[in-house]
């Protein structure tokens, strides 16, 4: 191995375009991790951050500024985890479009971390896995606005708890559909890649159904193959506002590939169909020839 090895790095490696650089370590870098999903055994976690991809939520501002004054926002998070997800959101929206009437849905499988997201209780104990590190892309104007401080531990203000219809549930049971109506913007995020791929496959394609025509599915990590072989068969419209931004907006998703499963592959304009593969957000139930949408404003960047 070690003659051939020298040979590639010292001879073939200075000659190599940027380019071709970055498609051998890509190329790499796509094998390791698909051995890793073989392997590694897919579990759900439930700890994540506030405020974890600021270009999505920009993006989802940006959704709703095209809503009339006074008109009423359906929203819906599936797989809520610890609420942190579903607070962020919240936050972003009534501070920017405080007329608004928000009508938030926040699903889990797991009434224990529900409740907990509920009660809208945090700590920053490290050895807490739920609570781990929950903080860290906060700032403190954020904090301070957010959460009333108790002892060791942060509590939601009651205006962002307002509101909110917390719910047992399946991401893949059909029923929700009839429990919440049709959504304006249903959140997807971070669950499906730790299901295995059929399951995450059906449950992706469940959830869907939430979307009312014309709404829009954010959809972030997720096996990227499943997702863009779901959009393509359903005919969903990827919105390519700050597409390159969401995935990249998430650093601890970008740094796991290709070592985890779960880890987001670099940003790539030379794969097929990439406005497709690296979409996380899309919009539903419109024809396929719709016109392409510009939401982002500088205003909301």
């Amino acid at each position: 191995m070690g003659k051939p090895f020298l040979f590639l790095s010292e001879r073939v490696w200075p000659v190599l375009s940027p380019f071709a650089r970055f498609q051998s370590i890509y190329q790499y870098g796509a094998f390791i991790q698909s051995l890793v999903r073989l392997r590694e055994p897919r579990q759900q976690y439930h700890g994540t951050y506030f405020f974890r991809n600021r270009p999505e939520l920009a993006l989802m501002r940006a959704l709703a500024d095209q809503k009339a004054l006074g008109s009423t926002l359906q929203l819906s998070v599936v797989a809520c985890s610890n609420g942190a997800e579903v607070y962020s959101i919240v936050s972003m929206l009534r501070l920017a479009r405080p007329d608004l009437k928000l009508v938030v849905h926040a699903i889990d499988i797991s009434d224990d971390v529900l409740q907990m997201a509920k009660e809208g209780l945090y700590s920053q104990k490290v050895h807490e896995q739920i609570n781990s590190q929950v903080f860290e892309r906060l700032t403190d104007h954020e904090l301070q606005t957010m959460f009333d401080e108790e002892d060791d531990q942060f509590r939601i203000k009651s205006w962002l708890k307002e509101g909110i219809d917390w719910q047992v549930g399946d991401a893949a049971d059909p029923e929700l559909l009839r429990r919440l109506g049709p959504q304006d913007i249903v959140v997807a995020n971070r669950f499906l890649c730790h299901m295995n791929p059929l399951d995450a496959e059906r449950c992706l394609r469940s959830v869907a159904k939430l979307v009312a025509p014309g709404g829009y599915l954010f959809v972030s990590g997720v096996d990227l193959d499943i997702r863009t072989k779901v959009a393509l068969d359903l005919g969903w419209i990827p919105v390519t506002d700050l597409l390159e931004e969401i995935h990249n907006g998430d650093p601890s998703l970008t740094r796991d590939w290709p070592w985890r499963y779960w880890g987001l592959e670099p940003f790539s304009r030379n794969r097929p169909a990439w406005n497709f593969r690296y979409a996380s957000v899309f919009r539903l139930g419109q024809e396929k020839c719709a016109p392409e949408l510009s939401l982002v404003s500088s205003e909301s960047q």
